[in-house]
């Protein structure tokens, strides 16, 4: 269903704060939607885990989207590394990095592991209004990254001083940081196409970034603020 920009929720049969309500606890606790299903019943409201399939689907893109703008800046200092996801059947890839404090930077699903697809994910991590030029960039050994970030340079995309560290040890941060889209991801037993894996991931990364504090006004530990931010997100009565 194509959303309404003055009302996301319109053509909805249920109400806003019971899908955003499903929608927030479906991207932030490792739960599969008939576990959602039944907690919701369990509140009262019988809706089946297909519907609630299409809520994660059509809000969890926008929900990423209309939190970037109230995002913390990040540093400097990138860690980059990818992690494994398994989309109808087959092994693909999420590029994504985080600063030295752990903050998320970006992220990119991509069907290869190369230096095209490197290049693509940098792109886009510089393209965020909450990123600086990197000072450092520290990855593992994967030949592709000296390719995407020497190209990246000469055509001026890259800071032409940031330096490329490949060593592995110091990107624990970000490999830490996997175990969380990781946990998140295993109850699902796999995405049935590249697009519903990448809509589904965006709200991962989405709420994930208000769990690291990165909006000042949604507290990591304050559900109550985290509903009352996501809702005035989507301009809904919390």
């Amino acid at each position: 269903m194509k959303q309404d920009n003055k009302n996301p929720f319109k053509g909805r049969q249920f109400t806003a704060d019971i899908i955003l309500w499903a929608v927030r606890w479906y991207l932030q606790f490792p739960i599969s939607y008939r576990d959602l299903e039944r907690m919701l019943a369990d509140r009262g409201v019988t809706v089946d885990h297909t519907t609630l399939f299409r809520w994660i689907q059509a809000y969890a893109p926008e929900l990423e989207k209309r939190i970037r703008p109230h995002l913390r800046t990040t540093n400097g200092s990138w860690r980059v590394d990818e992690t494994y996801i398994r989309v109808k059947g087959e092994w693909v890839y999420l590029y994504r990095a985080v600063d030295a404090a752990g903050q998320t930077i970006d992220f990119l699903l991509s069907p290869k592991r190369d230096a095209a697809a490197a290049r693509r994910f940098f792109r886009k991590a510089l393209g965020q209004a909450h990123t600086v030029n990197p000072r450092t960039i520290t990855v593992d050994k994967n030949a592709a990254y000296p390719i995407a970030v020497k190209a990246m340079k000469r055509e001026g995309e890259l800071w032409r001083f940031a330096k490329l560290r490949q060593v592995k040890f110091l990107n624990n941060i970000v490999e830490q940081d996997h175990r969380r889209i990781k946990r998140l991801v295993r109850p699902g037993l796999g995405f049935k196409n590249f697009q519903t894996a990448s809509q589904t991931i965006a709200g991962y990364e989405a709420m994930a970034m208000v769990r690291k504090r990165q909006v000042a006004i949604a507290p990591a530990n304050d559900m109550k603020a985290q509903r009352d931010f996501v809702a005035a997100l989507f301009s809904t009565a919390a």
